[in-house]
């Protein structure tokens, strides 16, 4: 407690510290403010359709990243996912594309150029994304529309183009907001606004399944208690995921060293069970939302038959669907992120090599070979992770407590914890303050890539 009061003095002594605290601070306020304010035309105290619809399933998911907005019908009900998928689309574009990896070479004017082209691709998003919330909104909540209990004041077409823009509108100024505390703030501002919807549903699922386990099919407190424990220990396998685990099977950490040792130490090849990090899990799940997105287009025919498996996360085929595409994508973003040729040829610079295996294009096939082979068990961990919130369910966990045992929302929480605090920790470092660890320096999530 003595290091946590004096860690928090040390915070306020450094003018420009605190002065990117109270930004970041008062900014996610005005967001939280306006995941209170209702779409003009929506009566909020008859949205019981949209409040049921959020409490679980695919669309509890959605409703947590806007941290309640969407079961609330406000005029921030699409948050920033609709910037994260065009994120992703332009991200895996600059991958494919020659004409985009072009753009990514030519510096600072490149980088200019995709972030207009992610902004564009965010506006088209979002429209599309407006029409099926409100065509969904319509479906479950039909008394709350103005336009159908009272069509003699405002028309269906008036009440569909005006939401389309204020949901359009107010996406935008969510990102303007997250770019805002990314430059005069602290932090990434988009990832900050999507930790702080998560944590805003904390308290609510806490009380629901408290509340539950205390009801004679609960359980009891004591599984409360172990519950509570469970989910302690997902978080720090979370944690240990987003920090990198970078030690390799003994059997190849034997082999995969140099022979020239620089100051007494050996030197490895960076080679890491978890390369890819958690990118493949946002992109599985950006996959994911896509059937939901549909849904909202055809609410009475698509939520029947095979459609319904994966908008459904407690559901086996949502599940197996979702482990399958992490697996994937994470052999897919290792191979690119990941270049044994060049490792080789850094290595024959350096005077390194692998004992028993040439320099140069036997060294480049070994090692793709060795990181075939060790991504596999960081591969089916990334699955694991990102399943657990659906095995939980199964175990009787609360819906909304359960998204808290994996998946996308615990990995985006842990890892904008750790980014956020890293940064505070370089401003203590900085000026020759105490860290925020005694056991040594934070790890954010950009020691394994993140979006």
């Amino acid at each position: 407690m003595k290091k946590l009061i004096e860690t928090i003095k040390n915070i306020y002594r450094i003018e420009e510290l605190r002065y990117k605290l109270a930004i970041t601070f008062w900014l996610l306020l005005i967001y939280r403010f306006g995941t209170y304010v209702t779409l003009p035309g929506v009566d909020p105290n008859a949205l019981e359709g949209s409040a049921k619809q959020a409490a679980g399933g695919i669309f509890g998911l959605i409703n947590m990243f806007a941290g309640g907005a969407f079961g609330r019908g406000s005029i921030f009900a699409l948050g920033i996912m609709p910037y994260i998928s065009a994120s992703i689309v332009v991200q895996l574009l600059t991958m494919a594309v020659p004409s985009f990896q072009k753009m990514q070479k030519e510096g600072e004017d490149g980088r200019r150029k995709i972030n207009q082209i992610t902004r564009y691709l965010t506006i088209l998003i979002t429209v599309v994304q407006s029409i099926g919330f409100l065509i969904n909104l319509k479906s479950e909540n039909p008394g709350a529309i103005i336009s159908i209990t009272h069509p003699e004041v405002v028309s269906d077409f008036f009440f569909m183009i005006t939401s389309v823009i204020v949901l359009t509108a107010s996406t935008m100024f969510v990102l303007w907001l997250g770019e805002r505390i990314t430059d005069k703030g602290i932090g990434n501002g988009v990832s900050l606004i999507i930790m702080i919807g998560i944590i805003a549903r904390l308290p609510f699922a806490l009380k629901e399944e408290f509340n539950f386990k205390l009801s004679e099919s609960g359980g009891g407190l004591v599984i409360f208690l172990i519950e509570l424990a469970a989910l302690f220990g997902v978080i720090m396998a979370v944690i240990m995921l987003v920090q990198g685990v970078r030690k390799i099977p003994v059997q190849y950490a034997k082999r995969i060293v140099g022979n020239r040792q620089y100051g007494g130490v050996r030197q490895y090849i960076p080679l890491k069970v978890n390369a890819a990090g958690v990118m493949p899990i946002i992109f599985a799940q950006a996959l994911m939302f896509i059937p939901s997105t549909v849904a909202q287009f055809f609410p009475n025919e698509t939520m029947q038959g095979i459609i319904a498996q994966f908008i459904n996360p407690g559901s086996l085929g949502y599940n197996l669907t979702f482990a399958i595409l992490i697996i994937i994508f994470t052999y897919f973003y290792t191979a690119i992120s990941v270049n044994p040729t060049q490792i080789a040829d850094d290595m024959k610079r350096n005077g390194g090599f692998i004992p028993g295996v040439k320099p140069g294009q036997a060294t480049a096939s070994f090692i793709d070979q060795v990181m075939s082979r060790i991504t596999l068990p960081g591969a089916l961990f990334l699955a694991a992770i990102a399943i657990m919130p659906g095995l939980a369910g199964v175990l009787n966990i609360n819906s909304q407590f359960a998204q808290f045992y994996g998946g996308t929302s615990l990995l985006i929480l842990v890892g904008v914890v750790l980014d956020t605090l890293q940064q505070i920790e370089s401003h203590l470092l900085m000026r020759h303050y105490d860290g925020l660890m005694q056991s040594g320096r934070i790890k954010g999530r950009s020691t394994v890539g993140a979006a």
